[in-house]
C-alpha cells in the first residue's frame, strides 16, 4: 500500500432479488401475488435481502474512519475504475467474486457470504463480522490469499476479454456457429457447433464441470491454481464441410486455443456476463489461453 495514500475500500454488491421484484412490480403486494402464483411469497426474498442489507452494514462499520471507501453496483463493473491501492469487498454469492475479477489487475479481494449455509462459499469464504481483521491484514500485507489462474480471450484488434470461471465463444443467440478451429499442436479443423468453452480449475464445479461429466473427460479439468485451462466444443456437428475430431483438451503455459470467425457475427464473454462481450466478425481470430493476471483471492488466516 502507498506510505502517503489510504487504501480505498471498494465493497462490490447487487440488488437483492426483492430489490429487483420492486423495480420490476412496483410494490410489495404486486410482487407478493406475482411469487406466490410460482408456490413463493415475499418472506423468503425479504429474509434474504434484510441479510445482503446487515451485511453491507456490517463491512461498513469494519473499514476504518481514516480509509477511503467505493461502492459499486455488480451491473456497473465494467463502468468503475479501480485504482491499483484498492482493497475489494464482494459481499454476496460466489459468482459476484467472478464478475468481479475481470476488472481487476491484482487486487485482493474479500468475498463476505451474507448467507452463511446458503452458498457453497468457495470464494465468499469470510463473513461479514471477519471483516475488519482480514483488511487490517490486507493493509500490513500479512493477510493469507490463493493465486487463481484466469483465462483470457483477444481478439486480433487488441480487444480482450478475461474470466474467473470461464470464456465462451459462439453464436449471440447460442445457435450454430461456424468457425476454424486450431489447437494448441496446429491441428485445424472447421466446425458447426454451440460454442466453444475453455474454463480454469475454479469454473471446473461449473460449466465445465457438466460438460466434462457428459464426456466423461473429468481429467482434463485442472485446479484452481494450476497454470491450464480445459476446452470444450459443445455439440460439434458432423457435416461433408465440418468436423469434430477436435472437442477437447488442455492449455498449459504458452499454449493457445485459436478461432477464426466463419460466421458472420460471433461473441466472447467471461463468467456468464453476455452483456459484457467482445464481437468478433468474418475473418476475425479469436485466441484464448491463460491470463497474464490472476486473481489474489483474500482467505481467512
Amino acid at each position: 500500500m502507498s506510505a502517503t495514500l489510504a487504501p480505498r475500500v471498494v465493497v462490490v454488491s447487487r440488488r437483492s432479488e426483492l430489490d429487483e421484484l420492486l423495480a420490476r412490480h412496483g410494490t410489495r403486494a404486486a410482487a407478493d401475488h406475482f411469487l406466490r402464483q410460482r408456490g413463493r411469497d415475499l418472506q423468503e426474498a425479504t429474509a434474504r435481502h434484510e441479510a445482503l442489507e446487515a451485511a453491507l452494514t456490517a463491512v461498513d462499520a469494519a473499514v476504518p474512519a481514516d480509509w477511503r471507501r467505493g461502492r459499486v453496483d455488480r451491473g456497473d463493473l465494467p463502468r468503475f475504475l479501480f485504482a491499483p491501492e484498492d482493497i475489494v469487498v464482494a459481499v454476496g454469492q460466489d459468482g459476484l467474486v467472478a464478475n468481479v475479477a475481470k476488472y481487476l489487475s491484482g487486487q485482493p479481494v474479500i468475498g463476505v457470504d451474507p448467507e452463511p449455509g446458503r452458498n457453497r462459499g468457495v470464494l465468499v469464504c469470510f463473513r461479514a463480522a471477519s471483516v475488519a481483521k482480514a483488511l487490517r491484514a490486507v493493509a500490513a500485507g500479512t493477510a493469507g490469499a490463493r493465486s487463481l489462474t484466469m483465462v483470457a480471450a483477444r481478439l486480433d484488434d487488441g480487444q480482450e476479454l478475461a474470466g474467473l470461471n470461464e470464456v465462451y465463444a459462439g453464436h449471440a443467440a447460442h445457435q450454430s456457429a461456424r468457425y476454424r478451429l486450431v489447437d494448441a499442436a496446429g491441428r485445424g479443423e472447421r466446425q458447426s457447433s454451440s460454442g466453444v468453452l475453455v474454463g480454469t480449475g475454479t469454473g471446473a464445479t461449473g460449466w465445465t464441470a457438466s460438460v466434462a461429466a457428459e464426456r466423461d473427460r473429468r481429467e482434463v479439468l485442472p485446479g484452481p491454481e494450476a497454470p491450464s485451462l480445459s476446452w470444450f466444443v459443445r455439440e460439434a456437428w458432423p457435416s461433408p464441410a465440418t468436423g469434430t475430431a477436435l472437442t477437447a483438451g488442455v492449455l498449459g503455459t504458452g499454449e493457445e486455443l485459436r478461432l477464426v470467425c466463419e460466421s458472420e457475427r460471433l461473441v466472447v464473454f467471461a463468467d456468464g456476463v453476455e452483456s459484457d462481450h467482445l464481437t468478433a466478425t468474418w475473418g476475425q481470430q479469436i485466441t484464448i489461453g491463460l491470463a497474464d493476471r490472476r486473481l489474489h483471492l483474500v482467505v481467512p488466516g
